[in-house]
């Protein structure tokens, strides 16, 4: 018990001074928690021969998947009900023969994947779903292997990996908890560690302002407050390399040297520009929680949207779903309610002021002007303040409220994350004046 209560201040101290700035907690009770898994992503630096073990490593898990994939369909075809666990033990012998080399979690996480990717072709085929059927694995395309908790075991900057010995991690685990597994994985030529952590948290509900959140192409997120996240549209500004690089590939002889290495280098481009995506979401997804007590986002039809040939691409690019994702979980951490406005409902074309709807308003309209009453206003930053104003409504869906009574008092901050963002003002024409407010502080 002390050192789970031990564990819980730590957390505690950790939250407060990296996510809750400028804020107060009232009280919390350490005997009403939450357990979540939060998981840490670091990188290793291994030698020739440690990376030589860990490819080999990911081999037999790449060999055991596509064994017992193939398996189960020769089972399956000839009448009998294959399942994972048998499959595994059937694999058993052919591993203590031929591949003792490499820790057994290698090969025995594979199997459960593989379970997992039927269990959810079925229950798509179910849900009348496209099913996506499993395929097989393909060396040199997302390598990973499985680690249990009971063979990792971390010591500073180091973590040690059965039967390979110590290997040197760029920083030592943040996470203060317990570690229930790790996955080894190779990306663009980089060996990562994902260490999964189980923590418990005090499960507290926020209490703080309502803040409407309109996300898009053109900007990434627009708060009703003001507050404004430009996207970085990463893979736009790197199309002109991406393309040089792409030229570099197909010149290149197949099964060449030069061709791996052109390959390589393409692959280190990508990862780049889903670098600069991932840090620009998750900067504005921390300033958007930050001294909130209920959020309010739209549901969008992602994939909906995705079929408009014209947006697809910027709708990748800036990849708004993860968006949402990420602006859920750390909500639900935090005790912040979530509010989802309805698909239909038509944040964009109401005006905030008088609430009279448009009949049309194309893309290329970025300046909302209401015909009812006059106002001017920005087309997100209007999209945003209909989002908070529907928070009171009855055409809404709430998660992720506090259940243990929990209370957190906070200060409203307009903090950001370190990306750059600019306040919106509003121009309202009234008694024949014109009146500027500024939005935000």
């Amino acid at each position: 018990m002390a050192a789970r209560a031990e564990g819980q201040v730590r957390f505690l101290s950790f939250l407060y001074s990296n996510c809750l700035d400028n804020r107060v907690f009232s009280w919390y009770d350490l005997n009403h928690t939450m357990s979540v898994q939060c998981t840490h992503k670091i990188r290793l630096q291994p030698n020739n021969q440690q990376a030589n073990h860990l490819r080999q490593a990911c081999g037999v898990a790449r060999f055991a998947y596509n064994w017992g994939l193939g398996e189960w369909q020769r089972q399956y075809e000839a009448g009998e009900k294959p399942s994972p666990y048998a499959l595994k033990k059937q694999f058993n012998s052919i591993k203590r023969e031929q591949f003792d080399f490499v820790t057994k979690c290698a090969a025995e996480q594979a199997f459960t994947d593989l379970g997992k990717a039927f269990g959810n072709f079925f229950r798509n085929v179910k849900a009348g779903r496209p099913p996506g059927y499993p395929r097989f694995k393909r060396r040199g395309i997302r390598d990973s292997f499985y680690v249990d908790n009971i063979q990792l075991k971390l010591k500073n900057k180091r973590v040690r990996i059965p039967k390979l010995g110590w290997v040197k991690m760029a920083e030592p685990l943040r996470l203060q908890g317990k570690i229930t597994s790790a996955v080894i994985s190779c990306t663009a030529g980089r060996w990562f560690c994902s260490i999964q952590v189980e923590i418990d948290i005090p499960d507290v509900k926020a209490v703080g302002p309502t803040v409407g959140v309109d996300v898009g192409i053109k900007r990434l997120a627009v708060t009703s407050d003001g507050r404004v996240f430009q996207n970085p549209r990463a893979l736009r500004t790197a199309e002109k390399r991406t393309r040089l690089l792409q030229k570099a590939v197909s010149r290149k002889p197949k099964g060449s040297r030069n061709r791996a290495k052109a390959i390589q280098r393409l692959q280190r481009h990508h990862y780049h520009i889903a670098c600069i995506r991932a840090d620009a979401i998750h900067k504005a997804t921390t300033a958007i929680t930050k001294g909130v007590g209920r959020i309010v986002l739209e549901d969008l039809n992602i994939a909906g949207m995705m079929r408009n040939r014209r947006l697809a691409k910027a709708l990748q690019d800036a990849s708004l779903s993860e968006l949402h994702r990420q602006i859920t979980y750390k909500a639900e951490q935090l005790g912040i309610e979530i509010i989802w406005a309805d698909r239909f409902y038509p944040s964009s074309k109401t005006c905030s002021g008088c609430g009279s709807v448009k009949a049309v308003l194309t893309l290329g309209e970025r300046q909302y002007r209401c015909e009812a009453c006059g106002l001017k206003i920005d087309r997100d930053l209007n999209a945003a303040l209909n989002l908070k104003q529907l928070a009171a409504g009855s055409a809404v869906t709430a998660c992720c409220l506090g259940s243990s009574g929990v209370s957190m008092v906070r200060h409203e901050t307009t903090d950001w994350a370190g990306i750059s963002h600019e306040k919106i003002s509003v121009r309202r024409k009234e008694q024949g004046t014109i009146v500027w407010v500024a939005m935000g502080t």
